[in-house]
C-alpha cells in the first residue's frame, strides 16, 4: 500500500478572539476585525455593502472567495511596448497614453497574443478605510498557464500592493508567456486579498516536488493554440502539452520552458489562516515557482473534506538547465491569521482546485 503523504499545515490559530461564538456579521465585524489579519469573505462583502469596493457592473455570486476578491476585466484594454510603474503624482492612464500601441474592445473578445504586454481596465473601483490594504495575485487558472499579470493602480509604485486607504480604480498588466489567450470583458484573471494592518506570519513552511513514479508532470508546448480563458474543459490537453516521466527520481528543466508540477506533501490551509507560495529563494534554485500564489482557508483541511490536496507548482527555468530531485525544496508557503473565521471555506461554492493532485488548469480536459 502506497504511504499516504505527508502534509504541510498549521494547527489551528488560536488568540483572543479565535473562540468566540459566531453571533453574526455585526458581532465578527465589530468586535474581530481590529486586529491585523486577512479579511475574510464576509467582511469583504460588507466592503462592498458600505461601497469601499465598487463595481462598473452587478458583482458575480461567486466572486468573493473565502479570503479574496476575484476581479474582472472591463471594456477596454491596451498593446502597450513596455510595462511600466505609475509612480507617485502620475495615473495609470497618463502612463498609458505615453506607451499606447493600439486599443482593444474587449466587449467583443480579444487575443492577447505570447510575448506581448497589455494593460487592460479592471471593473473593480476601490476606496479603502483606513488601516485596510491590499496585494493582489494571478489566480490559480491564470498561472497554470504561464500567464504573468500584476495589478496596476494610480500614483503605485509597486506592482499587486494597494497602499492604504486607496481611493480610484484598478488596472491589470497581462503578458502571456507561453499560450496566446482569448479573453474578454467578465474575464477573471487575478484576485485581490484585503488586510488590516501587517499580518503577523504565523510560519513559513518548505515545499518539495514530487518526482515519483509515472507521469510527475508536464512540459508546454511552445507553437500550440490560443486558450480561451473562459472555456473549462474546452481543450484537449494533448495539443498544449508534453506527459513528463522522470528517471531516477530527476528531472531536467530546460531553460525558458514552462512546467507544471505537483508538491511532494499534501497542503493544508486551516479554516483561521490563509496562506501565500512564495517565489524560490535564489541560493534554492535556477527557476522561479508559482504565479498563483493565494491558498484560502480550507484548502486541503478535514472540514472541506479535501484531505490530501496536493500544492501545483508553476515552474518556469532560468538561464541555465536545473536538474530537479524528488523532494527537493522549490517553495515556501507563508501562512497568516484571518481577522474571524471565513462564512465559507474553500471549495463550498465549488473548485476545480480541492482535492487535486498533479492537475493542469481548468481549460483543460482530464489527461486520459
Amino acid at each position: 500500500m502506497a504511504r499516504p503523504p505527508a502534509k504541510i499545515c498549521r494547527n489551528a490559530y488560536r488568540i483572543a478572539w479565535g473562540g468566540l461564538p459566531d453571533s453574526g456579521r455585526a458581532a465578527s465585524v465589530g468586535a474581530m476585525n481590529q486586529a491585523p489579519g486577512i479579511l475574510p469573505s464576509q467582511s469583504i462583502e460588507d466592503l462592498i455593502a458600505t461601497g469601499a469596493i465598487t463595481s462598473s457592473r452587478p458583482f458575480d455570486g461567486d466572486q468573493v472567495q473565502p479570503a479574496s476578491l476575484d476581479l474582472r476585466l472591463g471594456a477596454r484594454a491596451w498593446r502597450v511596448r513596455a510595462s511600466f510603474l505609475p509612480g507617485l503624482g502620475r495615473t495609470v492612464p497618463q502612463r498609458i497614453e505615453d506607451v499606447a500601441m493600439h486599443e482593444l474592445d474587449l466587449t467583443k473578445g480579444a487575443v492577447l497574443e505570447k510575448g506581448c504586454v497589455y494593460i487592460a481596465e479592471l471593473q473593480e473601483d476601490l476606496a479603502l478605510p483606513p488601516g485596510i490594504s491590499a496585494r493582489a495575485n494571478p489566480k490559480s487558472s491564470t498561472g497554470r498557464v504561464d500567464v504573468f499579470v500584476r495589478l496596476l493602480t494610480n500614483n503605485s509604485v509597486a506592482f499587486d500592493d494597494v497602499a492604504e486607504g486607496y481611493r480610484g480604480p484598478t488596472y491589470i498588466e497581462i503578458a502571456p508567456q507561453t499560450f496566446s489567450i482569448l479573453v474578454r470583458t467578465s474575464t477573471r484573471l487575478n484576485q485581490l486579498r484585503l488586510k488590516r494592518g501587517d499580518p503577523p506570519k504565523l510560519s513559513i513552511r518548505s515545499v518539495g516536488v514530487d518526482l515519483s513514479d509515472g507521469v510527475a508532470g508536464f512540459r508546454a508546448r511552445r507553437h500550440a493554440g490560443v486558450v480561451d480563458m473562459d472555456h473549462v474543459d474546452g481543450h484537449d490537453p494533448r495539443d498544449f502539452w508534453e506527459p513528463l516521466i522522470p528517471r531516477r527520481g530527476e528531472l531536467l528543466l530546460d531553460p525558458g520552458e514552462f512546467y507544471i508540477l505537483a508538491s511532494k506533501e499534501a497542503v493544508e490551509i486551516p479554516v483561521m489562516e490563509a496562506a501565500e507560495m512564495t517565489p524560490i529563494d535564489p541560493s534554492v534554485g535556477e527557476f522561479r515557482v508559482h504565479y498563483a500564489g493565494f491558498f484560502d482557508p480550507g484548502f486541503g483541511t478535514p472540514e472541506a473534506n479535501a484531505v490530501g490536496s496536493r500544492g501545483v507548482l508553476e515552474v518556469r527555468s532560468h538561464e541555465t538547465p536545473f536538474l530537479l530531485e524528488d523532494g527537493q525544496t522549490v517553495a515556501r508557503l507563508v501562512y497568516e491569521p484571518l481577522t474571524a473565521k471565513p462564512a465559507r471555506l474553500y471549495g463550498e461554492l465549488g473548485s476545480h482546485y480541492q482535492r487535486q493532485g498533479l492537475k493542469l488548469s481548468k481549460h483543460f480536459r482530464v489527461w486520459g
